[in-house]
């Protein structure tokens, strides 16, 4: 099909190649409308150059692609984030941590919290934009992810400070009340690393040795260097993780330790107080 469309003729067109609603998140992004346009005026005919950037992203999509990749952005904690494949894609898995890190520090004067890893900046400008008050410091070891971090903060009106680094290591002595961080947690050689988006999404961020645990145990045993007294970390993790994460936390020395769910009842998120030296 390659004549002129309308909008109806569009997403009929679209829809026999791709899922109905990526379809029309591609072709509100393309006409840049709400999804009301999409409805009340179905006859509306497409400019041509408009008709050929919708099919090229389709078949883009066909191919694979992101969709988040193929629009720039994606929602988390009801705010649009850039995104690029520098990046990995914001998932509402994600917002537990966010959730967890506001109950534990609210009403906290000046509160200090790390995002370990930003990537996209989603958990540092939530957490930022939710805490008034809070000094937020972001690390990645990826300067082209903490360009999408820092356009993220400036869009959103986010007080954030962005550091590069691999973990702890530009840190020096700092030490925070909270840590978050979502790691890469995934096994290397795992199967769903060649499916779907991971296919197109970073490596560096999404695999982590033979268990997928390589990470998240480092960051386990470095976090009580920079962690005030009864300061807490969170971590996400994968599907079968917890008892792993849990694990690592135990012999790191942390107390109040327990995983938490996400929205499909698995444990998605592991945690612990750091009491401070003895």
């Amino acid at each position: 099909m390659s004549a002129m469309a309308d909008i109806a003729g569009a997403l009929g067109w679209a829809k026999q190649r791709i899922d109905l609603m990526e379809a029309r998140v591609l072709l509100r992004h393309v006409l840049q409308c709400p999804a009301s346009r999409l409805i009340a005026w179905p006859e509306t005919t497409l400019e041509s150059a408009d008709w050929a950037r919708y099919r090229e992203l389709v078949e883009r999509r066909v191919a694979g692609e992101p969709v988040a990749y193929l629009t720039g952005e994606r929602e988390f904690y009801g705010r649009e984030f850039m995104v690029t494949p520098a990046v990995l894609i914001p998932r509402p898995d994600t917002e537990l941590l966010v959730e967890l890190a506001v109950a534990h520090v609210s009403g906290m004067q000046r509160a200090r919290l790390l995002d370990l890893g930003t990537g996209s900046g989603a958990l540092a400008v939530t957490l930022a934009l939710e805490l008034e008050g809070a000094d937020v410091t972001a690390i990645d070891r990826s300067r082209e992810a903490l360009w999408v971090a820092m356009a993220n903060a400036a869009r959103l009106g986010a007080s954030v400070s962005f550091v590069q680094s691999d973990w702890f290591a530009g840190l020096g002595e700092e030490r925070f009340q909270l840590i978050v961080a979502n790691p890469p947690y995934i096994a290397s050689a795992d199967e769903h690393l060649e499916q779907g988006d991971l296919r197109f999404e970073p490596r560096t961020a999404l695999a982590a040795g033979p268990a997928g645990l390589d990470d998240l145990a480092e960051i386990v045993a470095r976090a009580p260097a920079h962690l005030e007294a009864e300061g807490w970390l969170f971590l996400e993790h994968g599907y079968d993780q917890a008892s792993a994460v849990r694990g690592l936390l135990a012999d790191a020395g942390f107390a109040a330790i327990a995983s938490w769910k996400d929205l499909a009842g698995i444990e998605r998120v592991s945690g612990g107080r750091w009491l401070g030296r003895v």
